[in-house]
């Protein structure tokens, strides 16, 4: 048993027997546990070097072991750090392993995940592991409630890690998201935009990996594809970089960029603006906002009279013209 944490097995069994007679002698010990006074007493000093058990004064020399929870938790603990470090010694080894045999081995271009908890974990190396940028596109559904990530998101943003990301109107109408998340995140550096739809849910790590799920219309994602260098790689970042040219910021939108005349709309036409850009139905509006119906409604009318516009069209290109969008 005491094998598995790195104890010998003759350390185990006089430790096992010493927690059971406190104060006991090498020859009570050996007696109690079916071993030569020889090797308990070389494990007996073993264990006092570890910490695991103290000798007390007197003849013949008698010993005390440390609690179980004390000793053999820390154990517990090395063994964990050792299994955490070649853990992460494998990781490196396999993307050393992927880019050498990339080319000789086509099939190694992609690989296939199951399960939310590995997808979540490697999705997390990712960002953890990106050199200069994050890209993305967000959208429904999530592997964690959205805005779980935000800590490791600004803190990779305070490290450096540019973080470029394109939201879908569906992940803008999420109740709070955008106030308690990614203006955020704007705040933090972030770039962010939206489209009214997005193609597939993306995370992009530099130009090295991609995660994608393999079913773009699954209301869960239980399966992803990992997609490392290649031509398919190539593809989606050139899909990312369309869909950024094609998408509206949100942070010029939220930071308030003054516009021709010399001012920008107030806090709520900004968000009124972004959330329009995403192209939310009024209702959508009101629930990323939390606002009632009319509020809303209200708050629309006054912005499209405050941009001269009919419709949402031209209110579009009227904010656009003044530099709001």
């Amino acid at each position: 048993m005491f094998e598995a944490v790195g104890l010998p097995g003759p350390d185990g069994a006089v430790y096992a027997a010493l927690v059971g007679h406190p104060y006991a002698s090498a020859a009570e010990l050996g007696l109690s546990c079916g071993l030569a006074p020889g090797q308990v007493g070389r494990s007996l000093a073993r264990l006092a070097r570890d910490g695991m058990a103290s000798r007390t004064g007197g003849r013949p020399a008698r010993f005390l072991a440390a609690a179980p929870d004390v000793a053999i938790g820390s154990l517990i603990g090395h063994q964990e750090e050792v299994l955490r470090q070649t853990r992460s010694a494998v990781h490196g080894l396999m993307e050393t392993y992927r880019e050498a045999s990339r080319y000789t081995h086509p099939a190694h271009s992609v690989e296939v995940l199951t399960g939310r908890e590995t997808i979540g974990h490697r999705v997390n190396q990712l960002q953890e592991g990106a050199r200069e940028q994050i890209r993305g596109f967000d959208r429904p559904p999530y592997l964690e409630d959205p805005g779980a990530n935000l800590g490791r998101t600004r803190r990779r943003l305070r490290e450096g890690i540019g973080y470029r990301i394109i939201y879908d109107r569906a992940a803008v109408a999420w109740p709070g998201r955008l106030e308690s998340d990614i203006l955020v995140s704007c705040g933090e550096g972030e770039q962010a935009r939206v489209r009214p739809e997005l193609p597939m849910k993306m995370v992009l790590a530099d130009a090295r990996q991609a995660v994608i799920p393999i079913g773009a219309q699954e209301h869960v994602v239980e399966a992803a594809y990992v997609i490392h260098p290649s031509s398919l790689l190539d593809a989606l970042v050139a899909l990312f970089e369309g869909e950024w040219e094609r998408a509206v910021p949100v942070q010029a939108t939220a930071a308030g960029a003054a516009g021709a005349e010399g001012h920008g709309p107030g806090e709520d036409g900004r968000r009124l603006l972004a959330l329009l850009a995403s192209g939310l139905t009024d209702e959508g509006i009101a629930r990323a906002l939390g606002w009632s119906y009319r509020t809303t409604q209200r708050r629309l009318q006054a912005l499209m009279r405050e941009l001269d516009a009919g419709t949402r069209f031209q209110a579009g290109m009227a904010a656009r013209d003044r530099g709001w969008l």
